[in-house]
C-alpha cells in the first residue's frame, strides 16, 4: 500500500497521483465503449448502429454488478485500511472475488436463456433485432469477466495503486481495438464481430487483475481461506455497493425508456442518440473517473479520523471537477461536427447526433460536482445518502422528466431531459452532503462500526 499517497502528500498532488490514472482508465473505457460502436459504423448500416446502441443497457447491468460489488468492496476496504485492519481488508476482498463470478455466471445464464424477451424489452424493432440478437449471444457470456474487471478495478484502487487499477483497464481496451477492426471489418463479423473482440478483451483484463493479486498486492486476496460473510462484509458491501449499482440499473433502465421513445420517432434517431451519447461520455466519465479516484482517499482519511485532511481533499476535488468539466465541454462542444461524422457517414445519423451532442452538454461543465459528492458520501458509509442519490438522478428526476419533457416538447424534450435530471441533481447531491457533513464524524451514524470487527 502506498501509506505515503494517503497520509503524508499534499492534497492537490495526492489527488492528482490517484485520480489520473482513474481519468486515464475511464477514458480507457470510453474508447472501450466507442470501439464497437465506431467500427460497426464504418460498414456504413446504420440499422447494426442501433443494434449496438439498444444493447448498452445490458452492458450497464453488468457494470452494475461489478460496482455493486467493487465500489462497495472499496468503501470497505479504504476505511479498514485508514483503521488499520488489514486482515479484514484480505476477507472483503475474497468475498468481492467469489461473489464476482457466481453473479458473472448467473446474468449470462438468464441473459441467454431469456434473449427473446430481453431483445422486446431493449426495444429493439423488426429490423435492428436480428443485430441486436446476434451481438448479445457473444457478449451475455462476457458478464463474469466484465464483473471482475469492473469489481477489482476498484478494489486495486483502494490500496492505492490507482496505475495499476488502469494498467487493467488498458489491456482490456487493446485487446478489444485490435480485434474490432479485425473481426468486423477483414473477416467482416459485423455486430457479432464486435462482440466477440469485448468477450475477449474482458477475459484479458480480468487475467490481469488476478494476477496483480496473486503475486503483487499487500491487502488483496482471492483465497477462499479468507472469505467471510459475517462481521459486516456483506452488509457493509450492500449498504454502499446496492445504491452505486442502482444507478447503473436505472441508467440501465431509462436507456431503455428513452430507446423506446426514440424508436417512435425512427432508427435514424435510436442511432444519432447512440453515437451522441458516446461523445456525451468523454465529458461524463473522465469527471466520474476524478470521483472515484477520491474515494479511496477520502475514504482512509474518515478511516484514519483525519477531519482536516479530509475536508480538504474535497475541497481541492470540487475546483478540479469544475475545472476538468468545462475543459472537456468547450472541447466536445466544438468537436461535435466531426466527431459524429468520424461515427457513420450518414447526413441524417450526423445532422441529429450533432444536435443531441451540444443537448446532452448543457451540465457538461458541472456534472463532476455530482460524482465528487457522491464517491465522497459512498467513500464514508453514507448509505442512505448514496441511495437517494442513485434512485433520483437516473430515476425519480430522469423519468419524470423524460415523459413530461416527450408530451410537451416532442423529440427536443426527450433530448434535453438528462442534462435538466444533472442539474436537479446536483443541487440534491450538495443539499445532501452538507447535511452529512454536520454528523459526519458521528461513528454510530456513518456506520464505521462495521469494520471494527473480531
Amino acid at each position: 500500500m502506498d501509506k505515503n499517497i494517503f497520509e503524508d502528500m499534499p492534497v492537490g498532488r495526492a489527488i492528482v497521483k490517484s485520480a489520473v490514472p482513474t481519468i486515464i482508465g475511464m477514458l480507457v473505457v470510453l474508447i472501450y465503449n466507442i470501439a464497437d460502436t465506431w467500427f460497426v459504423g464504418q460498414i456504413g448500416d446504420p440499422l447494426q448502429v442501433a443494434a449496438v446502441s439498444l444493447t448498452m443497457p445490458v452492458f450497464l447491468l453488468f457494470m452494475a454488478a461489478g460496482n455493486l460489488i467493487g465500489i462497495g468492496g472499496t468503501s470497505l476496504i479504504s476505511r479498514a485500511l485508514g483503521a488499520k485492519r488489514p486482515g479484514y481488508a484480505r476477507s472483503v476482498s475474497s468475498f468481492c472475488f467469489h461473489v464476482s463470478l457466481v453473479a458473472g455466471i448467473v446474468m449470462a445464464g438468464l441473459f441467454l436463456g431469456f434473449m427473446p424477451l430481453l431483445l422486446r424489452f431493449i426495444g429493439a424493432s423488426e429490423e435492428t433485432a436480428a443485430f441486436a440478437r446476434e451481438y448479445l449471444l457473444y457478449v451475455s457470456p462476457s458478464a463474469p469477466f466484465v464483473i471482475l474487471s469492473t469489481v477489482f478495478g476498484n478494489l486495486v484502487r483502494s490500496e492505492g495503486k490507482a496505475r495499476e487499477a488502469m494498467n487493467g483497464m488498458l489491456i482490456g481496451t487493446i485487446v478489444n481495438i485490435i480485434l474490432d477492426p479485425v473481426l468486423i471489418l477483414l473477416l467482416h463479423m459485423g455486430v457479432a464481430g464486435a462482440a466477440v473482440a469485448t468477450l475477449i478483451g474482458n477475459v484479458a483484463g480480468s487475467l490481469y487483475y488476478v494476477l496483480y493479486v496473486l503475486k503483487k498486492s499487500e491487502h488483496l486476496s482471492l483465497a477462499a481461506r479468507d472469505f467471510r460473510l459475517g462481521g459486516g462484509i456483506l452488509t457493509g458491501v450492500l449498504a454502499i455497493g446496492v445504491p452505486a449499482a442502482l444507478n447503473n440499473v436505472l441508467m440501465s433502465a431509462s436507456n431503455i425508456v428513452l430507446n423506446n421513445f426514440l424508436a417512435a420517432y425512427g432508427d435514424i434517431q435510436v442511432a444519432a442518440m447512440g453515437v451522441a451519447m458516446k461523445i456525451g461520455m468523454i465529458a461524463v466519465l473522465l469527471q466520474i473517473g476524478l470521483g472515484a479516484g477520491i474515494q479511496p482517499l477520502i475514504g482512509y482519511s474518515f478511516g484514519a479520523e483525519n477531519h482536516a485532511r479530509f475536508n480538504a481533499i474535497l475541497r481541492v476535488s470540487l475546483v478540479y471537477a469544475f475545472s476538468l468539466g468545462t475543459v472537456l465541454t468547450v472541447i466536445c462542444w466544438i468537436g461535435s461536427g466531426p466527431a459524429v461524422r468520424g461515427f457513420i457517414d450518414s447526413a441524417e445519423v450526423v445532422s441529429y447526433g450533432v444536435e443531441f451532442v451540444k443537448a446532452l452538454l448543457v451540465s457538461g461543465p458541472i456534472i463532476g460536482i455530482l460524482f465528487v459528492f457522491m464517491n465522497a458520501l459512498q467513500a464514508v458509509g453514507a448509505a442512505r445518502e448514496s441511495l437517494m442519490l442513485s434512485i433520483s438522478r437516473q430515476g425519480f428526476i430522469f423519468l419524470p422528466l423524460l415523459l413530461i419533457l416527450n408530451r410537451t416538447l416532442g423529440l427536443t424534450g426527450i433530448v434535453y431531459a438528462q442534462p435538466a435530471a444533472d442539474f436537479f441533481s446536483i443541487f440534491l447531491a450538495a443539499l445532501l452532503f452538507a447535511g452529512k457533513n454536520r454528523r459526519l464524524w458521528n461513528r454510530e451514524e456513518t456506520g464505521m462500526k462495521e469494520i471494527r470487527v473480531s
